[in-house]
């Protein structure tokens, strides 16, 4: 396991953050290192050294890292602190299997609730997949238009919720894997507009179904032995 070293996190001088949220700016340049690999998955991240890197107190530092904690970018552990988390996919599959029991019953609402600004953003996310050409960009437009249905629903608690469920870096990384099946992403954007089409119809039911059909997709692609080339990441 491997320790920070300020060397990883600032190769050249020191400058203070400044302007907005002090936190704000720590979680974004720590998050960064994450997600670069800078900072390997098991590092431990000293505090001491990140504030001193970036100019801040540890106090600030701590703050952030308990936000990219929640994130689930960040472990910690009580009496040795904060350390990149390892994503494995026993992680992955948990998340998914939640998302599976959650996004059905979003779709449902979503259908009584969306208005046309709502299918309109849906429609965008489907666009800006079919045109995509980088894992990345894929990804974001997929991950778009499941945050467009949470969204339409009205209700917060359920963008929070899938936020918390749907790692946008974690899910980069498994789609770019998923990505060497010729025909995944166009299975996706197929799934998408079929769901968009039970919205535009106003079956709840019909869209509860075509969402939960396409979770559980990709949950049986990341479980064991398992080489189904459908559903999102």
């Amino acid at each position: 396991m491997s320790t920070l070293r300020q060397a990883d996190v600032d190769p050249h001088p020191a400058q203070p953050l400044r302007v907005r949220s002090v936190v704000g700016l720590a979680y974004d340049e720590i998050r960064s290192l994450i997600v670069a690999g800078t900072l390997e998955p098991g590092s431990r991240l000293a505090q001491g050294v990140l504030a001193d890197s970036l100019g801040i107190s540890r106090g600030s530092v701590r703050e952030a890292l308990r936000r990219l904690a929640g994130d689930g970018l960040v472990d910690f552990e009580v009496n040795r602190g904060f350390f990149v988390a390892e994503s494995g996919l026993d992680d992955v599959r948990q998340r998914l299997e939640a998302r599976l029991a959650l996004e059905p019953e979003i779709a449902r609402l979503a259908a009584t609730r969306c208005n046309d600004d709502d299918l309109e953003l849906m429609r965008e996310s489907i666009a800006a997949e079919s045109a995509a050409t980088t894992s990345d960009e894929v990804h974001d437009a997929s991950r778009a238009f499941h945050f467009a249905v949470a969204g339409a629903t009205r209700n917060n608690a359920f963008t929070k919720l899938l936020e918390g469920l749907w790692i946008a870096d974690v899910g980069r990384q498994l789609l770019a894997q998923r990505r060497r099946s010729e025909q995944w992403q166009n299975h996706d954007v197929e799934e998408h507009e079929a769901i968009l089409a039970a919205f535009e119809a106003g079956d709840a039911d019909r869209a509860a179904e075509l969402m939960r059909e396409h979770v559980e997709s990709a949950f049986r692609h990341w479980s064991p032995g398992s080489s189904a080339p459908r559903g999102d990441a």
